[in-house]
């Protein structure tokens, strides 16, 4: 019973996580961020809400009354959110951008780069129910 209930809220987390990878998705971080400001400008809540896994730590969260594993998942999927909105106003609202950013953003990324969550959090959410 216990595992089926784990193996439930990781399955879920993992199909929540393909849908925001495969919307993501570029060949750099800086392909990511013009496809992430699309959604960004024309609303940020739409741009947060295009983001279900951070509301999924939300509740796993409170649902694991604090468990520090859940705590650690919810953090990541803040600062990982943070970050994101962070670098696009940074780059397409302010236009402030050093050289050494624009390189760092611009070089290829690994294919498997973006499913790196999809590896991570699993772990963090058997972790908290176990």
């Amino acid at each position: 019973m216990i595992e089926e209930y784990i193996l439930n809220y990781v399955l879920l987390f993992v199909f929540l996580e393909f849908y925001e990878v495969s919307w993501q998705k570029a060949p750099s971080i800086m392909g990511m961020l013009v496809r992430m400001h699309k959604y960004y400008e024309k609303n940020v809540l739409l741009f947060l809400i295009m983001h279900p896994t951070f509301y999924f730590s939300i509740g796993f969260v409170m649902l694991c009354e604090y468990n520090t594993y859940a705590v650690i998942l919810f953090l990541i999927k803040t600062i990982d959110i943070a970050t994101k909105i962070q670098l696009i106003e940074q780059i397409f609202v302010k236009k402030e951008l050093s050289k050494e950013l624009t390189l760092a953003l611009l070089a290829p990324i690994n294919n498997f780069l973006p499913y790196i969550g999809i590896a991570i959090y699993p772990v963090l959410i058997v972790l908290a129910l176990g």
